[in-house]
């Protein structure tokens, strides 16, 4: 058994040796030339100290460990110069070419860290073979190089260098005949000197480990928020379009029973909407259904099939808020009145994160929220003041801005956010709403929600009152043709009429609810 054993060691102890040899080889044999520049130090922080600095300094300061290291070894090579030249005997050639391959090394450590190394060892040779104080000052240059190598590559070089560089002292001075009791003194000082470096360069590693890690962490937590985001809101606008496009396909199967001797044409054509109406209701639930699956919304707390809040319940998202400590009241101006349905969620939508921003960003600081009902949408504005203390930190990703925007510009409208002059913050935004410019619109959409009986009455009085306004027109025939065009007359005066009003007003209304409403 003992003797099975032993066999088996051998093999295993050969292949540790050849695998310290080949990664040996690959370190300091490989490549030995190959270029790794030291390339400047990244943009300072905007917390940093040198963000201090004017731009030219900063420029300057990212090249810093270039200037010292070269700056180094420019003013050794001097000094040994000119040692060199005052105690020599030959003349300034020898001190040169041993100063330069002694002093050389360091600064081609920021070109190649591996070749700079085998130079200064070369370097090294010449000078203990040459004697004198030549021996000493080229060992403390090669430190110098072992240490910048072992900071510009990995740490298991500190090892490789030592063994490769006191062993060869060893045997150059035993060629030589020559003993140097201060060797051993020299590698324990060098030991400590690279261990000391490879622990640095181990840290630096692992710090730019951890930044990468977080860095990717980041970015996936922000790519998972937006299409979270997004996912939310392609729900809610499905839940929207889905009821009006089933409001159209019973309307559109309905018609035909309630005018007596329907025309085959307009039964047809009734059909056709109907069918349309399905066939796209059909393909939108299928697109959508796979976010409506898997995604949970994390406003709901109740039952799914619960209706999506509206401005209607803002008095209760204000009380709830109200109750963990934010002082909180609204202003509404103008003439309330229904909006889509899309309008009225992303409304809500909006002022719900705002004022969970000001809760998690502003503690102590007071809210108000502004509300204007304008020609053409609605005005949105929700200002807070200063905080009185530091916010703790938020889990949040800090996207919640983004998904504010998004839904706005979902709608079309526009938004600002941004911080105030007096330390507190401001979201505005306006929202548009084509065709809720009086409140006959909404009551006839409402209608057209319920009850089919419901939605036909509505239907008839919003038939009359588009002939009321088609009488109104310029032409003044005030006949029932033509629809599409009587339904665009309140908008097709172009910028110096009723449209030009509408855009004016609702682009007040980003600004300031109160600006809005004197837009309106």
């Amino acid at each position: 058994m003992s003797d099975q054993t032993g066999a088996a060691s051998v093999p295993t102890e050969t292949a540790l040796v050849a695998g310290v040899l080949r990664t040996v080889r690959r370190d300091l044999f490989t490549d030995v030339l190959a270029p790794r520049p030291l390339p400047p130090r990244p943009e300072p922080s905007p917390d940093g100290r040198l963000r201090r600095l004017p731009a030219p300094l900063r420029e300057r300061a990212r090249w810093a460990p270039h200037a010292l290291v070269v700056g180094c070894a420019a003013f050794a090579f001097f000094v040994l110069l000119i040692k060199g030249v005052e105690f020599g005997s030959l003349g300034s050639v020898v001190p040169l070419t041993l100063s330069l391959l002694a002093t050389g090394p360091v600064a081609l450590t920021l070109l190649r860290p591996v070749g700079a190394y085998w130079i200064s060892c070369a370097g090294l040779v010449l000078a203990m073979g040459y004697g004198g104080d030549w021996g000493s000052a080229a060992l403390l240059c090669h430190v110098v190089v072992m240490v910048l190598v072992v900071l510009r590559t990995r740490p298991r070089l500190a090892a490789e260098m030592w063994v490769v560089t006191f062993v060869g002292c060893a045997l150059v001075l035993t060629l030589l005949q020559r003993g140097d009791r201060d060797l051993a003194q020299y590698a324990a000082a060098t030991a400590v000197g690279l261990v000391a470096a490879a622990a640095v360069r181990a840290w630096r590693d692992e710090r730019r480990h951890v930044e990468e890690t977080e860095t990717v962490k980041e970015q996936e937590r922000a790519h998972r928020t937006v299409l979270e985001e997004r996912a939310t809101i392609a729900r809610e606008l499905h839940d929207v379009v889905a009821h009006h496009m089933s409001v159209i396909a019973i309307q559109a199967e309905a018609a035909p029973y309630r005018v007596e001797n329907t025309p085959p044409e307009l039964a047809t054509a009734l059909g056709t909407i109907r069918e349309n109406a399905v066939a796209a209701l059909t393909e939108l639930r299928r697109i959508l259904g796979v976010v409506r699956s898997g995604d949970t919304d994390p406003y709901r707390d109740t039952d799914p099939e619960a209706p999506q809040p509206t401005l209607a319940d803002l008095d209760a998202l204000l009380e709830s808020v109200r109750k963990t400590g934010l002082d909180a009241d609204a202003v509404v101006t103008g003439a309330v009145r229904p909006l889509p349905q899309g309008v009225e969620l992303s409304a809500y939508r909006l002022v719900q994160e705002a004022l969970s921003n000001v809760l998690r960003h502003s503690p102590g600081a007071s809210a108000r929220v502004e509300i204007a009902y304008v020609l053409g949408g609605l005005g949105l504005r929700i200002v807070n003041g200063r905080p009185d203390r530091p916010a703790e930190p938020s889990p949040g990703a800090g996207h919640g801005v983004l998904g504010m925007r998004e839904r706005v510009q979902v709608l079309g409208g526009e938004m600002t956010a941004g911080p105030t002059d007096d330390g507190g913050y401001e979201v505005a935004a306006f929202l548009p709403a084509p065709g809720t410019e009086t409140g006959t619109g909404g009551r006839s959409g409402a209608g057209a929600a319920g009850d089919p009986d419901g939605s036909a009455k509505s239907e008839g009085s919003s038939a009359r009152s588009d002939g009321s306004d088609r009488s109104d027109a310029p032409d003044g025939s005030g006949e029932s043709a033509e629809p599409a065009e009587s339904a665009g007359s309140d908008g097709a005066d172009g910028p110096d009429g009723a449209a030009g009003a509408v855009g004016a007003a609702g682009r007040k209304s980003v600004g300031s609810g109160r600006d809005a409403e004197a837009g309106a």
